[in-house]
């Protein structure tokens, strides 16, 4: 079980002797450098362009650095592993000094958003959010420099039900899956039967279920097994305690509502409004994350989850007051990576090659070995 409880938090694979084993040996880019960016273009405008379409949702402003006692920096996950990058703005020579961190991402700044911007009921948000994660490990698919699409849409009481998430879902792949075809069209290369093509459609399974399959398998290996089966599904309940003592992942309690109870499709408890979208890599033949998304916590909610976590302290800041006391929009969002999507859909080995930031020189001399170009 101990390797379990040390796979719940802190993303990558974790050690450089085991990443240059997984690495593909026999890697041969479909595109150049410069088409690479000419994808990367028109597939980011795609995706833009047509969540907003389906989700009616409106390009804005998003911030890099928050007030630190705000309390809408993301902290990712409740074990206090990952902590934001923190410094002092003495401005004023002092008289009006600022304490200020990098965003890790802007989930719940995103939600107070949707007030200040004024969106009603089915009316929502996206940003090209930019974030800076000094925690991570940074393997093939994690950077300390990270990049989303992060959207947000209000929503009603009536509306948080596993049914209306499902839909929400359904919209993004089909979103996903569009960018897909679009970027082939553009090159034709990138159809090839080596890298087989996303599937039409996600498979919706819960973490109850997965762990039912995989009991004895901690959770990025129970992940691995299922998506051999289903190369694309979408994981409810994360974050919720399962019938083993652990949950399927660490997840944050003040954004996303992993405590309500539902009814599985054939009628069993369930706990969770949220969950991943995960689908099988053919260049790396691993699992491979492209969004965390779910229902937001309400005042009861968010009330249950702290308690829960031993994180009643955070309820005076002003983002929990605000859920408490009804100042901002009930809500559902999520964040769908863009290198991680990018370098999905233009099928790279690494996400060096899609995103220009900080990588150790064992990594890029690993990479370049394997025929890998990492921007630089």
């Amino acid at each position: 079980m101990a390797d379990k409880k040390a796979d719940l938090a802190g993303p990558g694979i974790g050690d450089y002797d085991e990443l240059i084993k997984i690495l593909p040996e026999d890697y041969r880019p479909l595109l150049t450098p410069k088409e690479t960016q000419k994808a990367i273009t028109s597939v980011k405008n795609y995706i833009e362009e047509n969540l907003c379409k389906e989700l009616n949702l409106t390009m804005v402003t998003v911030p890099l650095i928050v007030e630190s006692d705000s309390g809408v920096n993301d902290y990712l996950d409740r074990d206090g592993s990952r902590t934001p990058i923190q410094f002092h703005i003495s401005n004023d020579r002092d008289k009006n000094p600022i304490e200020a961190e990098v965003v890790q991402a802007a989930t719940k700044w995103k939600r107070m958003a949707l007030k200040q911007f004024g969106m009603e009921v089915g009316e929502g948000l996206i940003t090209d959010m930019r974030a800076v994660r000094k925690d991570y490990f940074l393997d093939h698919d994690h950077s300390a420099y990270v990049d989303q699409w992060d959207w947000e849409m209000a929503i009603t009481e009536k509306q948080r039900t596993l049914q209306f998430l499902t839909k929400v879902i359904e919209k993004i792949w089909k979103v996903l899956k569009g960018a897909e075809t679009h970027v082939q069209e553009l090159f034709p290369q990138l159809k090839t039967d080596k890298y087989p093509n996303l599937p039409d459609k996600l498979t919706f399974l819960h973490a109850e279920d997965i762990l039912e399959r995989y009991p004895n398998l901690p959770r990025q290996q129970r992940e691995t097994e299922i998506i051999k089966e289903y190369p694309a599904i979408f994981i409810y309940g994360i974050g919720w305690t399962l019938k083993d003592g652990y949950p399927h992942e660490m997840r944050a309690a003040d954004y996303d509502d992993w405590v309500t109870e539902t009814k599985s499709s054939d009628n069993r408890p369930m706990h969770g409004l949220n969950g991943d979208i995960l689908v099988w890599n053919p260049v790396t033949k691993r699992r491979h994350e492209l969004s965390s998304m779910g229902i937001r916590v309400n005042a009861d909610t968010l009330k249950k989850q702290l308690a829960m976590t031993g994180q009643q302290h955070l309820l005076t800041l002003p983002y929990h007051q605000a859920i408490i006391h009804d100042d901002i929009p009930l809500s559902i969002g999520g964040g769908i990576g863009q290198s991680r999507t990018f370098m999905l859909l233009l099928k790279k080995a690494h996400l060096g090659e899609v995103s220009v930031t900080v990588w150790p020189k064992v990594l890029k001399d690993m990479c370049r070995k394997k025929n890998i170009a990492v921007l630089e």
